[in-house]
């Protein structure tokens, strides 16, 4: 039972990590901000986009949490919902890399 709950969060460690190197990576060469979004000039700029927020999702879903309300305050209701999906989500990305890698590894 251990060693599964330690997959499980070695998974959603990769997810988180690939999510937030991508995120600045994408704002580093974009020169925008990323957010969740399936809008784009062309088919392929939309793709793009798409596959954007699949690979960042997580860390932006981290972020939105953390949003202020209007009298300053933070929602608890709020950041724990975006954290529930935020790591469910990671452990999704996470596989899906993992799952990749050993599957060229091997």
């Amino acid at each position: 039972m251990t060693k599964e709950l330690i997959l499980a969060a070695f998974l959603i460690c990769v997810g988180l990590c690939l999510a937030g190197a991508g995120t600045h990576a994408y704002q580093w060469l974009s020169k925008q901000q990323a957010a969740l979004r399936y809008d784009g000039n062309s088919f392929v700029g939309s793709m793009g986009n798409l596959a954007m927020s699949f690979v960042c999702g997580p860390y932006i879903m981290l972020q939105l949490g953390w949003r202020h309300e209007d009298d300053g305050t933070m929602s608890m209701t709020s950041m724990l919902v975006s954290a529930v999906v935020a790591f469910g989500w990671a452990f999704v990305t996470g596989l899906m890399f993992m799952g990749a890698y050993v599957a060229i590894r091997y």
